[in-house]
């Protein structure tokens, strides 16, 4: 069982959002104060202060990167840390380096071991769904 447990922490080791997906990139050496609005996907590497709504579209918090944001996305990836609010319509993943301090909202999550998570969590199914139409 040993061998099968560190496959899968092998594998899991990697953000699951489509690889194929061509995401627009914020620096780390990049510093926002204000809203961050646009459709279509992002990384953020850097320092945001302000709410950041990608009209559905995925979103991925780089490890060095710190947020203070309230989010709206598509999927959201945090291997960064999040201070704020997460609504999303698919799926959040925090990465075992992740933080989110802030409540949830989302169709499905993932958190891994050693992820850090304050907050509440609501998950329905049917945003998803919602999303799809």
């Amino acid at each position: 069982m040993g061998t099968m447990w560190s496959k899968q922490q092998t594998v899991a080791e990697k953000p699951v959002i489509s690889p194929s997906r061509s995401y627009a990139r914020l620096g780390s050496s990049l510093q926002i104060k204000g809203e961050i609005t646009g459709s279509e996907d992002l990384q953020i590497d850097g320092i945001v202060e302000g709410p950041i709504s990608l009209d559905g579209h995925d979103l991925i918090v780089g490890s060095e990167a710190q947020l203070h944001s309230e989010i709206h996305a598509g999927e959201v990836v945090v291997c960064g840390k999040v201070v704020g609010n997460v609504q999303a319509r698919g799926r959040v993943e925090i990465t075992k380096d992740g933080s989110i301090t802030g409540d949830l909202s989302c169709a499905r999550i993932s958190i891994e071991d050693g992820a850090h998570f304050k907050g509440r969590i609501e998950i329905d199914p049917a945003k998803s769904k919602a999303a799809a139409y």
